[in-house]
């Protein structure tokens, strides 16, 4: 994983971090990157669990896995990146 997150960190334009990831991963594993990191600001955010579920179509037990994973402290990067932007909500 060191390899992973070396190329990660080098990576300095949205275009250079499109190319990469499209060169990894499907369509379809994409989107369910950015349903994962929509529950998580959504979490922080502060909607519901059923608010996300509906929301985004996913089940309650996956956003409880997503829950789960911030109270064990993980997604770090996320509370900075929302602390230090506006706090509106952007799902509604």
């Amino acid at each position: 994983m060191k390899s992973l997150a070396s190329q990660i960190i080098s990576i300095k334009t949205a275009k250079q971090a499109d190319d990469f990831l499209d060169s990894l991963f499907t369509e379809d594993e994409r989107a369910e990157f950015e349903r994962r990191i929509s529950i998580v600001t959504m979490l922080l955010q502060g909607a519901s669990h059923r608010e996300i579920a509906q929301k985004l179509g996913v089940g309650i037990a996956t956003v409880s896995r997503g829950a789960n994973e911030l109270k064990r402290g993980k997604f770090a990067f996320l509370r900075k990146s929302l602390a230090s932007s506006s706090s509106q909500i952007w799902w509604g």
